[in-house]
């Protein structure tokens, strides 16, 4: 599949978004700390959850339909995760505003960790329910989605607390620390997998003839077409595997390293990038069925 950067940026911005609140409600739940370093990681988890949202609408044809990506929300894992996203920054400021009116918070958190977690499933489901993408149809992709989601935002939110409340820095690095290993293992079984499958489809199958030898000649068009530009990266397989490896360093090994030698807002930012690599990456790797026909010339 060709990645959309608008849908990158989308899925990794709200990602840290989601994980930041949750490391702000653990801090909540297992430590006293003022109002202002939780109003203040409040405001950073919606400018993070407002900027993946505004992102997503360079990926629309027509961003004034947008309020109709909603309306299928009994069958679209799309529709469902359109209502959740906002349904959570809501949830969000309310906590934030909560904090800083000094009103009871409780059930805010509660509502917010159910909808993070909410979020991270509709968004991971958007690609693991595709039965003909089988990179993508696994339960590892939404585990995936949520621990490589939590990583970051615990990451940003030991970075945050370096400089709002040095005393919560330790056990923050420990938390982010432990979900960036969890998500190499994860991340690690995905890539295993996906290097274990075989095609279910082939030139045979897809036109219906079964002579073992088929020579495509002709594409049927002397230019390119909305198949060839959409469902292909154009990239090499030597491309892939070289991003494979930069993205495991960028993502998990040097945070974890930047993590255990204090150096977490680097850590952040090492992370952040190389998790926007590994989901170029993660679209990439995907091969549509259509390929078999398009890439026959390419």
């Amino acid at each position: 599949m060709r990645p959309a950067w608008s849908v990158i940026l989308l899925t990794t911005l709200i990602g840290a978004g989601q994980g930041l609140f949750l490391a702000l409600v653990t801090i909540e739940v297992f430590f006293k700390e003022g109002t202002i370093f939780f109003v203040g990681g409040a405001t950073v988890s919606l400018v993070l959850l407002a900027a993946g949202l505004l992102a997503s609408f360079f990926h629309l044809g027509h961003p004034q339909r947008a309020w109709r990506s909603a309306a299928m929300w009994r069958t679209s894992w799309l529709s469902r995760e359109v209502i959740v996203l906002p349904a959570f920054m809501a949830v969000v400021f309310a906590w934030g505003a909560a904090h800083w009116l000094g009103w009871p918070t409780r059930a805010l958190a509660a509502a917010g960790v159910l909808l993070a977690i909410a979020l991270y499933v509709c968004t991971g489901m958007i690609y693991a329910c595709l039965r003909f993408l089988q990179e993508w149809h696994s339960p590892l992709t939404v585990v995936n989605y949520l621990l490589l989601g939590s990583a970051s935002g615990f990451t940003l939110a030991a970075a945050y607390s370096s400089w709002m409340a040095p005393e919560l820095a330790a056990a923050l690095t420990a938390g982010a620390l432990c979900w960036t290993l969890f998500g190499f293992a994860t991340r690690g079984a995905s890539l295993a997998r996906n290097a274990r499958l075989t095609a279910r489809s082939s030139l045979q199958s897809a036109i219906g003839v079964k002579h073992p030898r088929i020579a495509q000649k002709a594409q049927g068009a002397i230019a390119g077409s909305f198949n060839t530009r959409e469902f292909f990266h154009g990239r090499g397989a030597g491309a892939l595997r070289r991003l494979k490896w930069l993205f495991l360093a960028g993502a998990f090994v040097l945070p974890a390293a930047l993590l255990i030698g204090g150096f977490l807002t680097l850590a952040f930012i090492v992370q952040f990038a190389g998790l926007m690599a590994e989901r170029w990456f993660f679209f990439a790797q995907a091969n549509h069925p259509q390929n078999l026909y398009y890439q026959a010339v390419s």
